[in-house]
C-alpha cells in the first residue's frame, strides 16, 4: 500500500493516471495548507506574498495590475482587492498612472521590503518541504509537471 493510499485510505485506484492525479490534488492541497500556516506568521496570505515578490522584482519600478495579474501563481486572485490589503497594511503604495490614467502603478513600500528581507530568513521552511528528494529526481519531478503543462496549455 503506497503512502498516498494509507493517507485517505483508498485502496486502490481505476489505473496510475486516476492515482497521479488524485496524488497531485492531495499533494497540492498538502503545499497550499503548509504556505497558509508560514504566511499566517507574517500575517499575509500566499498572494499577498506573491504580489510582494513581483513588486521587489521590478522595484524601484512600478507594475500595473494587470502585470501583476499576468504574472500570479494564482490565477485565480483578485489583485485589485489584494493589493488594496496591502496598501492598507503599508506594504505598497497605488496611485493612477501617469501615463495611463485608467491604469494603476502599484510600488513595494520600504516596509514591504522589510517583510520580505524577515520571510527570506526563514523561507527554507517550506523549500526543504523537497529535500526528500535529490537534485536530479527534483528535476526530474519538474520535467514531469512541465510535460504535464506543455500538454494543456
Amino acid at each position: 500500500m503506497s503512502n498516498l493510499e494509507k493517507l485517505i485510505t483508498q485502496k486502490s485506484f481505476s489505473n496510475e493516471y486516476h492515482k497521479g492525479l488524485v496524488s497531485l490534488i492531495f499533494v497540492g492541497n498538502w503545499l497550499t495548507s503548509r504556505h497558509q500556516q508560514f504566511f499566517k506568521n507574517y500575517d499575509i496570505t500566499m498572494q499577498q506574498f506573491n504580489i510582494l515578490r513581483i513588486l521587489r522584482g521590478q522595484h524601484p519600478q512600478a507594475a500595473s495590475i494587470n502585470v501583476l495579474k499576468d504574472r500570479m501563481l494564482d490565477k485565480m486572485s483578485d489583485v485589485s482587492r489584494l493589493v488594496e490589503r496591502l496598501r492598507k497594511t503599508e506594504l505598497v503604495e497605488r496611485k493612477s498612472s501617469e501615463l495611463d490614467r485608467r491604469s494603476v502603478d502599484v510600488r513595494i513600500t520600504s516596509k514591504g521590503l522589510e517583510l520580505l528581507s524577515r520571510i527570506d530568513e526563514d523561507i527554507n521552511q517550506l523549500e526543504n518541504i523537497l529535500k526528500g528528494l535529490d537534485e536530479q529526481e527534483a528535476a526530474q519531478l519538474n520535467n514531469l509537471l512541465d510535460k504535464v503543462l506543455d500538454h494543456y496549455s
